[in-house]
């Protein structure tokens, strides 16, 4: 059985995030970069799934610029069997993401597409559900336990109202979340087993997919300051701010 694992190469989660002075986006520049934290997650729980002997092979996938090979590096020092960059400087939106996805999986026929099922850069959590869309396969999102036997995926996901535990019929797609596992800290040795492993370059021109924004990004602007707080000594204080100060009552 083989796993394709798509990872996404961000603004590491510890850099305070910077607007540019022109609104047109963030700045990027000399800013560190790392593979986004739900795809980690979800290299690692394949990876343990290969361990578990539930899957023989493990792909890890990247869309975007030419640095994006460390992201995959970074993968296969976790313990993906090789890499493919899907190669192009295009800003790259959810949907044609998912469209360069759905042209890998018909070309390698992975039994499991497990992914995060966000990106902590443009928060758009969609990538995971076009592309079930677009294979017409089962999905799971959101999980936090993941079990793989005999043609099923048994999965624990996260609901508002609490946990839901679903049976979907392999292949599947599946979408992790914080609790699902904590990625393993990746050695010096993996790192340079990493550098042996294979990875393919493609252009999306020769998947047969158009990557050309759909969406305008008229501006990018930082929130405003919130206001200090205040103490007030009573309800009916409370409530007389709400209502002629906030006006929300």
């Amino acid at each position: 059985m083989k796993a394709l694992v798509p990872v996404k190469r961000v603004v590491d989660y510890n850099v305070k995030v910077r607007v540019k002075s022109d609104g047109t986006g963030v700045d990027v520049a000399n800013v560190k970069m790392s593979m986004n934290p739900f795809d980690e997650i979800a290299v690692e729980e394949a990876t343990r799934l290969k361990e578990k002997g539930a899957l023989t092979e493990v792909v890890a996938v990247s869309c975007g610029v030419t640095q994006c090979q460390e992201t995959l590096r970074t993968a296969m020092a976790i313990g993906a069997d090789r890499g493919i960059l899907v190669e192009t400087a295009e800003e790259l939106q959810p949907l044609a993401v998912a469209k360069l996805l759905k042209a890998l999986v018909d070309k390698e026929k992975p039994d499991l597409i497990i992914l995060g099922k966000q990106a902590i850069d443009d928060d758009c959590n969609q990538t995971g559900q076009m592309l079930a869309a677009l294979l017409d396969l089962p999905q799971a999102t959101f999980a936090s336990k993941v079990e793989v036997a005999d043609g099923h995926a048994v999965v624990t996901r996260e609901v508002d109202g609490g946990l839901e535990t679903i049976k979907l019929k392999l292949p599947a797609v599946i979408t992790t979340d914080l609790r699902l596992n904590e990625p393993r800290y990746v050695t010096l040795p993996n790192i340079m087993k990493a550098k042996k492993k294979p990875l393919d370059t493609v252009k999306p021109a020769d998947l047969g997919v158009d990557v050309s924004p759909r969406i305008k990004t008229l501006k990018v602007s930082e929130p405003p300051k919130r206001g200090a707080g205040v103490k007030v000594p009573d309800v009916a204080t409370l409530v007389a701010k709400l209502k002629n100060e906030a006006k929300v009552i």
